[in-house]
Formats: C-alpha cells, structure tokens, sequence
C-alpha cells in the first residue's frame, strides 16, 4: 500500500479529471458506495471459488454485532447492491461511474499493490451488444484522451451459465486426462472451477490448455449471433481487436461478452482496463433478472503509461507574494484573495523571513510571477509584478491592473 506524494499528484489528477470528462460526455453518472461490505456480498458475487474470495480478500469479524465484512475486493458488486437496495432502476436504465480504492492481499509488483485504485463504468439495465461497443469505445476515448498509444483490445464470448456447464464437463474431462500436468491450483480447481485452469499464467501448462476445448465452439447461435454483433459494431468503428478463446476472467459473474485492454510495456501485468457483461448477478443477488455490463480501469497501471508518456503537468502557483516592511503583511493577505478571486494560483509567503530569503522561496516555488509588497506598494495601494522564468522588466500596478496582467499571460503559458 503505498503514499501519492505531492510531487506524483499531478498525474492523479490529470488522469482523474480526462477520465470524469469522457464519463460525462456519454452520459454516466457517479456513485459511490462504502469501502467495507457484508463478505457474502462478494462469495454470492464474485463465486465462492475464486481467487478473491479464497485467498485474496481483506475480511474480518465486526467486533459489535458479529458480522462478517471485508473490504471491497471489487466495484461490480457493490455497484449493484446498491442499485438493488435503492431502487435504481425504478425509472430505467442506469449509466453510472465510480472511483477509489480497492483491496487485495495478493503479491506486491510493478502495477499490483495490496491497496490499488480504479476507475469503474457500469450500465445496468440494458440488454444487447450496443452497450458492449459503447463501453469499448468509450474506453478507447479515454486512451485518446490520455494520449496512450499501444493499448490493444482482446475480446471473448464465454456465453450464458447453461452453455458454460455443459461445456464444464468437456473440460473436466480434458483436464483429468492430462492430470500430471495440472498444477496444485489447477488441480484444486478441477471439479470446482475448471474454466480458470483456462487463464492460467503457468508457462508448464500453456501447450496442454492451448489444446483443450474451446468454449467458443460449445456455443449456440443466439451466444454466437450476439458475439457476431459485437465485433460488427467493432469494425464498423474502426477499433482494432482480437479474439481471445482462453479469455474467461477470474469473477463468476461474467457472461456473453468479456474483454481486456492491454498493453506489453508492463511486463506480466499488462491488463489496463478489464470488464464484460455480467446479466446474471442481479439474481445471484437476491433481485429480479436485469442485464449488466461495465468495465474497471487499473489506476496504477495507467498511471505507469501516463510516466513514460513524459506529460507535461504544471502543479506550481501562478504567483508567490512577497511582503516585508510596516502593514505589508495585512495588504499581501488582502491581495492573494483578490488575486484568488480571479482563478490564480496563488502562494502567500508565511515565513516571516526577509525579501531575499522569500524570493528564493519564490524561484523555487515555480511560480510564473512574484508579487513583491513593501512599504512602497502598501502606502501607494499597489504592487510590483516581477517574473520569474522570463528576462522582463518589473512593473509596479494596482492590483486590478495586476490581476489582468496575470490572467492574461499565464492563460497564454497553459494554452
């Protein structure tokens, strides 16, 4: 779990601020949901023989009432508890967005963290592939947007939960035949859930799973029409995919249409952006049949694209006030409001130090400007502007005259 420092903050911010805009303009709403969760939430969720549940979560014992809770692994889940609980989908269908820290207790590494962060797009309550290439092309914005290039599109259909039982006892069957190779998860897995002895990074079994049945072909027409149609949308957007048949995701809840975003600058952990269709969890839930399908955005992982992007990302003040001398102090707190009022940035010196000590302050600031106030400029009612990353002349003005000159020059620098 780690600390964002003021230093790393800007790219946050950045990242959060483009994201929220592109959920915006496609109409999605926020949502936000409790860090802590019942733990059935996720065993119903989620399935009880996952990785998540049997491993990786954060759970405990209320100490008050005895109820078991933990924190949330995921964002799906609690996304539609919340819409079930509420009643959300009284007056229709929902588009909605999330943001915030999830928690796995899995192995730290380059992008994986006990404590990461996402971004998640969820739309409950409509059926059909137009939603699905919706939220894919809504992705593909973000990475315009963010200006990530090399982010590739891997897609899969895993069907309805009929198809995959039938399918489950194919593969049972396959993966008893060759048990010598199966590794302690594999094996464990077998009779519990054999579809993810199919994502399975063990570079000793990849020549056994890529000869087992595919899933693909063990499909009816409807699943296939509906991933035909996904993939028309697709083209017919110009978004470039491949179809990946060992596709299946590590949740339970997952149907029809499932996908990753990657991209192979990150070594092993090179999913982005993950998600699919999950029609079947308002049930798993207690509630009435209602499709859903939505996607999550690994913060961190994006974050380390966004690095070797070399954005340029300015978090220094517009201006750094300077003031020594009799009343100066008063007017410098009366000027940085004024200066605020109009949107600047503004640092306020509180050092009590000399002008020499707080111009050194100033520079190091990377303020665009100082605005100097002595004597002088308190009995005149003005105050010197003196920039500070440019060989020019300083001007004594009103502050009226001062905030007009820096509105204008440092909208020109960001433009």
């Amino acid at each position: 779990m780690n600390d964002v420092l003021p230093d790393k903050s800007p790219l946050w911010e950045f990242f959060e601020d483009t994201v929220r805009d592109v959920f915006r303009r496609y109409g999605y709403r926020n949502i936000r949901t409790p860090i802590v969760e019942r733990t059935e939430l996720f065993v119903r969720g989620v399935g009880e023989v996952t990785d998540i549940v049997e491993k990786e979560m954060y759970s405990f014992t209320d100490a008050m009432n005895g109820d078991q809770l933990s924190l949330r692994p995921e964002g799906t889940a609690p996304t539609v508890r919340a819409a079930l609980e509420h009643n959300l989908l009284y007056n229709g269908p929902q588009r909605l967005w999330y943001s915030g820290p999830l928690f796995r207790h899995e192995r730290p590494q380059k992008g994986r963290y006990r404590q990461y962060h996402t971004f998640g797009a969820e739309v409950l309550g409509l059926a059909g592939p137009d939603v699905d290439i919706e939220l894919l092309l809504m992705a593909r914005r973000l990475w315009q947007e963010l200006g990530i290039g090399g982010v590739q599109l891997q897609i899969n259909t895993i069907g309805s939960a009929n198809e995959r039982r039938a399918f489950r006892e194919q593969l049972i069957h396959y993966f008893e035949s060759h048990a010598e190779l199966l590794d302690e998860d594999a094996t464990r897995r077998l009779h519990t859930n054999p579809l993810r002895i199919l994502d399975s990074k063990n570079p000793q079994m990849q020549e056994m799973i890529e000869a087992a049945p595919r899933l693909i072909d063990a499909l009816g027409e409807a699943s296939r029409t509906n991933f035909e149609a996904v993939q028309a949308g697709l083209r017919e957007a110009g978004v470039p995919y491949t179809v990946n048949p060992r596709l299946v995701r590590g949740l339970d809840y997952y149907n029809l249409t499932v996908f990753e975003w990657l991209n192979d600058r990150l070594g092993a952990q090179s999913a982005i952006c993950s998600g699919g269709r999950y029609d079947g969890l308002f049930e798993q839930l207690g509630g009435k049949p209602t499709p859903g399908c939505g996607f999550g955005i690994g913060v961190e992982r994006t974050l380390l694209l966004l690095e070797e992007s070399k954005i340029e990302l300015r978090s220094a003040p517009d201006a750094y006030i300077a003031h020594n001398g009799e009343g100066a102090a008063q007017f410098a707190m009366q000027a940085a409001e004024l200066l605020r009022d109009q949107g600047l940035a503004v640092t306020l010196d509180c050092s009590g130090g000399g002008f020499k000590s707080q111009m050194k302050k100033a520079d190091g600031s990377g303020a665009h400007y100082a605005v100097i106030i002595g004597v002088d400029e308190v009995a005149a009612q003005q105050v010197s502007v003196k920039p500070l990353r440019e060989a020019a002349e300083q001007t004594r003005c009103t502050l009226a005259d001062a905030a007009a000159m820096l509105i204008n020059t440092v909208d020109s620098k960001r433009g």
